[in-house]
């Protein structure tokens, strides 16, 4: 078989390889304790599934527009409005089947053959590819564990080409809980906006941040950012809905009607009565979102203190999100071995770092109970104390 050129440059999502794995040894009776889940473990809300049901049993069924219903796309309107302070028409807002579908979505519209893509690292593990698959570059930007993994003025500013098309920004940052300040997005959108680049900010975690951190949406700036910027979220880290496949994004009216004619000429709609639950997740009671979000900083607390104290291991402590972004040079192994020798030796799945970009750290989430993470813990301390 003879496959597209672009499909051979794509690798398999090291995070979902390495929790499908899990899964598969789980299936087989193994005791397999995993770090490695990008989704809450948290059951989704009852008013939520209700609405879906609902709209089941009311023959709620059938397509709908590509893009999304009109109610959805209010909905989303009234959110980026009240929480970002954003003013989007429904007419630029796009419902999509997950966040990934989103970005996913905005690159394909906005990149081509010829174009670069500035994506700060480490790195969600889908970015890159999602740039080749629309044929442009990925051009990595290393940023400093010091400054926190943030992209710093003079990093962007050396990474700007005549062909910048796009930088890729993610506050809260998956995998290091990075969580960006008003300062630091200002100078980003200044460079944006002096160089015309676009800016497509994946904010898919804005509501899981701890201590004093706040989200700040970089298109609320000025009008100047906000006709260069996609500003991407969802519902399924915030309402743990990961498996309800609902994303959006709002963006300037002629790039959203551009991925609204792509939608519809790919997946068309999401599920309709994922929809339905959807609207009522941003539209009904949200007391979900704090509860959530103290049990993950209790966990996040617990997970840093104990790898640190673990040989080998030097954790990043995250202000967002549900991952700890894990040095592991002590250990004198790479990302791929050390994750693989954990699997196997101690039944403990972690996301290898290599995928993110980032060879000499290993992800743990800590979206999974306290029971399992103590448990996991206490085998990679003996496991890293015999070593």
């Amino acid at each position: 078989m003879i496959l597209a050129d672009r499909i051979k440059q794509v690798g398999a999502s090291s995070t979902l390889e390495i929790t499908a794995k899990a899964k598969s040894m789980k299936a087989q009776g193994i005791d397999v304790v995993s770090f490695g889940a990008g989704e809450p473990d948290f059951d989704t809300p009852r008013n939520i599934k209700d609405a879906a049901i609902k709209a089941i049993n009311d023959g709620f069924t059938k397509y709908t527009p590509a893009g999304g219903t009109a109610e959805l796309k209010e909905a989303i309107c009234r959110k980026f409005k009240n929480d970002n302070k954003l003013d989007y028409k429904p007419s630029q807002a796009v419902v999509s089947c997950g966040a990934k579908h989103s970005i996913y979505n905005a690159i394909q519209v906005l990149c081509q053959k010829g174009d670069e893509v500035i994506i700060p690292s480490p790195y969600w593990v889908s970015y890159p590819e999602m740039a080749r698959l629309a044929e442009a570059k990925p051009v990595f930007v290393n940023t400093k564990r010091e400054n926190g993994f943030k992209l710093t003025k003079e990093e962007l500013k050396k990474a700007i080409t005549k062909k910048t098309k796009l930088l890729i920004l993610n506050s809260p940052s998956n995998p290091t809980g990075t969580v960006y300040d008003e300062k630091e997005l200002f100078f980003i959108s200044e460079m944006a906006v002096e160089k015309n680049i676009y800016v497509l900010s994946d904010e898919i975690y804005e509501k899981l941040i701890y201590g004093g951190a706040r989200h700040i949406s970089i298109a609320s700036f000025n009008q100047k950012i906000y006709d260069l910027t996609i500003t991407v979220s969802g519902v399924s880290k915030t309402y743990s809905m990961t498996g309800w496949r609902i994303g959006y994004l709002a963006a300037p009216q002629a790039i959203a009607t551009a991925m609204d004619n792509l939608q519809s000429h790919s997946t068309s709609n999401p599920a309709s009565m994922a929809q339905k639950a959807a609207l009522e997740a941003m539209m009904g009671d949200q007391s979900f979102i704090s509860t959530m979000a103290e049990e993950f900083k209790k966990r996040r607390d617990y997970m840093v203190g104990r790898l640190s104290a673990i040989k080998g291991f030097s954790p990043f402590n995250p202000a967002g999100a549900f991952y700890v972004f894990c040095e592991i040079t002590g250990t004198g192994l790479g990302s791929v071995e050390l994750c693989t020798r954990l699997l196997n030796e101690v039944k403990v799945a972690v996301v290898p770092g290599e995928g993110f970009g980032w060879d000499n750290y290993a992800r743990f989430s800590f979206a999974t109970g306290m029971d399992t993470i103590k448990k996991g813990l206490d085998r990679i301390q003996e496991w890293a104390s015999k070593q």
